[in-house]
């Protein structure tokens, strides 16, 4: 796929707020991208200047290779869906789908077709001569896009547009906006603060913080393999632990020295020095846990720890656990579960361990971020 809308080092400032700061990105044609980031990141501002609603203080924005930046909204081939749907209370179902043609003049028998197809593309075609008000919050959301796509446009633009559905209604949605997205093929560009929601929809995924893009990847590439604290952190749960690279025997692996821990060895990914500060991040997930000690196998990471919290979750159980004075997140899935297996306990010993190809190494991490480290020796109390 070839790039279709660009940005070109592009910066939006309001008042004392730099919103976005100098950002480059290119999205492929027929993609559907993702912008994920906190509140205030700068996604939305993004978004709002692709559809031309904002002007940029630097840079451009292209469109299949056109420059759109001095373009009015209504001649940007882009249309938006916005949180609110701003569905026409006073028009049915039909109506507000075809209002973009009838605004153009399209002949009334041309419209009616057009809409029927949209009507069907949505599973809507029994609701078509209700009411907003007669509607659940997900068939406006459908009557939302169908709208948006009867004018064909390049580009989708969705402004959180399920931040107002309960969750169930919310994952039943993401599933239906996938399946119209490859159905009409057309390049959407997605603004959510919802990793799940990000990580369930995008082909890639744009990574803002403070109006600049921290990462860009496939879905896997930034939970697996994030370049920064920030994304590592905002991206799912991870224990972070402080350390130095100690040696480096092979091009693989580093052993690592972590302060009142044994050395940990860890996948080098990032080419990292002996002597060089890291700091070392682990997905809950990838750490096992057991009150027996595991046999040993090469390229394992083992640890002696006693449980501190156990939250049971139905689909798993979450356990913090204290290990030479850090206290470490642990998942341990349900895939199987036997009533009469013994349970691990509050204050129970047990070992951790997880393999060395799961744990990854950052050189650089965030002051920001520095509440996110597990408490290190000297900060535990009796």
């Amino acid at each position: 796929m070839a790039e279709f809308l660009e940005f070109r080092g592009v910066s939006k400032r309001f008042g004392a707020v730099q919103a976005v700061d100098g950002v480059s990105l290119e999205i492929k044609k027929g993609e559907f991208f993702s912008l994920l980031g906190p509140s205030g990141c700068g996604k939305t501002t993004m978004l709002r200047l692709a559809a031309g609603f904002e002007e940029p203080d630097a840079g451009r924005v292209f469109l299949d290779s056109r420059d759109i930046t001095d373009l009015p909204p209504d001649k940007r081939k882009v249309n938006t869906i916005f949180q609110s749907y701003a569905l026409f209370p006073h028009m049915t179902v039909r109506d507000n789908i075809g209002f973009g043609l009838a605004i153009a003049k399209r002949p009334k028998a041309e419209i009616r077709v057009e809409v029927d197809k949209m009507l069907e593309l949505i599973q809507m075609t029994h609701q078509a001569d209700k009411k907003p008000d007669q509607l659940s919050g997900g068939q406006k959301q459908r009557v939302a896009v169908a709208r948006a796509l009867i004018n064909k446009p390049d580009v989708l633009l969705l402004d959180e547009p399920l931040a107002a559905l309960d969750l169930k209604l919310r994952q039943k949605m993401l599933i239906e906006l996938d399946l119209i997205h490859d159905q009409v093929g057309i390049t959407f560009l997605y603004v959510t603060h919802d990793q799940a929601e990000a990580m369930s929809l995008s082909d890639r995924i744009a990574v803002m913080d403070g109006g600049r893009i921290e990462q860009v990847g496939a879905p896997a590439e930034i939970y697996e393999s994030p370049r920064t604290s920030f994304v590592a952190a905002f991206i799912g749960d991870t224990n972070f632990l402080e350390g130095r690279v100690e040696a480096c025997p092979d091009r693989e692996y580093c052993r690592l020295a972590i302060s009142g821990l044994p050395e940990i060895l860890c996948f080098n990914d990032k080419s990292l020095q002996p002597g060089q500060p890291i700091f070392l991040s682990i997905r809950p997930e990838k750490i096992h846990i057991s009150l027996e000690r595991p046999e040993e196998k090469p390229q394992r990471n083992y640890l002696p720890a006693v449980i501190e919290d156990v939250i049971y979750l139905g689909s798993n159980t979450r356990y913090w656990v204290r290990a030479g004075g850090y206290r470490i997140q642990v998942f341990r899935q349900h895939a199987r579960y036997f009533l009469d297996e013994k349970p691990l306990r509050w204050k129970d010993e047990a070992w951790i361990w997880w393999h060395a190809d799961d744990g990854f190494m950052l050189d650089h991490f965030r002051k920001a971020d520095e509440g996110l480290l597990a408490v290190p020796p000297q900060s535990v109390g009796d």
